[in-house]
């Protein structure tokens, strides 16, 4: 996948994207939520915010920057912001393998869904833990490709296929504790056979 296939395919999608992903997406990214220890005062940054799904999770009296590339995605975003009177809440365009925060800029990072959405997921993983405070939490919701062998080639076989619908299905848990060195401190999930997993982990920089 490239950027622009992403941009298109997301684009395209953003006038169902909530119809379709919300009743799977939001109730982990509660459960995430509850235990990011996010709280009052504190900055957070949201990568990929898309259509602003988890916007009414965050605490009030934090200040949270949504970021994600695709421009009708945050027009989604923005209607809700409105809506619901979000006063805490900024919406940038911009690319999160190069963003231009400084280092530092934040106490917690988060990314929904993004991670095997993203042309280079390890350089997102990278640039969250850079402008994310030493400490900080990192929070990640994502499917992962499985560690049974038969699953795993499963994933790998139709990944060609499911990149065509914006998102690899080969990527794996290893990704983020091996290649991003990412220090994980819980894999929690919805239930026993949920196929997504809500990381917690701590920005070791």
């Amino acid at each position: 996948m490239n950027q622009q296939e992403v941009k298109k395919i997301y684009g395209r999608c953003s006038s169902f994207y909530d119809k379709t992903f919300s009743h799977i997406f939001f109730p982990r990214i509660k459960i995430g939520m509850e235990r990011s220890g996010i709280r009052k005062g504190d900055r957070v940054i949201e990568i990929g915010v898309g259509t602003g799904i988890s916007l009414s999770l965050y605490p009030l009296g934090c200040h949270v920057v949504g970021i994600d590339f695709t421009r009708k995605m945050l027009d989604k975003a923005q209607e809700k912001k409105n809506l619901h009177r979000l006063d805490h809440v900024e919406l940038i365009e911009m690319n999160a393998e190069n963003m231009t925060f400084e280092d530092n800029s934040f106490d917690h990072s988060l990314a929904a869904f993004v991670i095997t959405v993203a042309p280079n997921p390890e350089k997102v993983v990278s640039e969250m833990k850079r402008v994310t405070k030493k400490g900080g939490s990192i929070l990640i919701f994502n499917h992962f490709s499985s560690k049974n062998p038969v699953l795993a080639g499963m994933n790998r076989f139709f990944s060609p296929l499911t990149e065509k619908c914006g998102w690899r299905s080969d990527i794996t848990l290893d990704l983020l504790s091996n290649h991003c060195n990412l220090q994980i401190n819980e894999v929690l999930k919805k239930n026993r056979l949920d196929p997504y997993s809500i990381i917690i982990a701590t920005n070791n920089k």
